[in-house]
């Protein structure tokens, strides 16, 4: 909420990012499909369609799909559970994508090995990140998104010119901590890339196992948060 702090958005940002690069680099070497954002395949749609290769084109319009219904699972737990007024109103989303990571870590290599249609995996992937860019979208008030890049390159390059016009300490604090924060992001996103990919060599899809337990973290970090805050709250409004 309005309590919301940098460090809050900081920490947040790397969790969910460093998640994104290793689901990225592992739907890129096991299914050959980016999992981690939809840009491109509204291309890759539209050049089957005019090519008239309406059966491919189906299956990118499906990869769509699934990261769209991904982000309305995670906005309907969300609303359910304000309308519920729950204490923690995104463990429902965070715990989802635990288990969706979990059992595709778990059981991946084992689905392939069995004959199962990477496509279909890859849905599963898109899913699970649109689960996540959702669910940090809500979190950060809309100011973050951790799946993908292009937008966050275009908000960096246009801060990165304000710092030859802003020149107040208040507005030079505001735009270094956005820039920070993107910067971050953009690292902790190519790690989870380069991490994942090498893991991947080794373990194949159980690297999603370790995206499984930063987004445990990030669960107990959630958590032990909103409790702090309420606490100081409680002690507050008691004084």
């Amino acid at each position: 909420g309005n309590a919301r702090t940098f460090r809050h958005n900081f920490r947040l940002a790397v969790f969910l990012s460093f998640v994104a690069g290793l689901v990225n680099i592992c739907g890129v070497l096991a299914l050959g499909v980016l999992t981690t954002n939809v840009t491109g395949h509204f291309a890759y749609f539209a050049e089957d369609v005019t090519k008239r290769n309406e059966f491919y084109g189906a299956w990118f319009l499906l990869y769509i799909i699934a990261f769209l219904s991904g982000a309305f699972v995670s906005g309907l737990l969300t609303e359910f559970s304000i309308y519920r007024q729950r204490r923690a109103q995104h463990n429902a989303s965070i715990f989802l994508e635990i288990l969706t990571l979990s059992v595709m870590g778990i059981y991946g290599d084992q689905i392939l090995l069995a004959g199962f249609d990477k496509r279909l995996l890859a849905c599963f992937l898109l899913f699970t990140m649109g689960l996540q860019n959702s669910l940090v979208s809500k979190i950060s008030n809309f100011t973050l998104r951790t799946t993908h890049l292009t937008g966050l390159f275009t908000d960096l390059g246009i801060e990165l010119s304000q710092l030859f016009f802003y020149r107040k300490p208040s507005e030079l604090k505001k735009l270094s901590n956005s820039i920070f924060l993107r910067l971050g992001i953009v690292a902790f996103f190519f790690s989870g890339c380069v991490i994942g990919g090498f893991l991947f060599i080794a373990i194949k899809f159980r690297v999603l196992l370790l995206a499984a337990f930063v987004m445990i973290l990030a669960f107990i970090y959630d958590n032990m948060l909103l409790g702090i805050y309420k606490l100081r709250k409680n002690l507050s409004a008691n004084q």
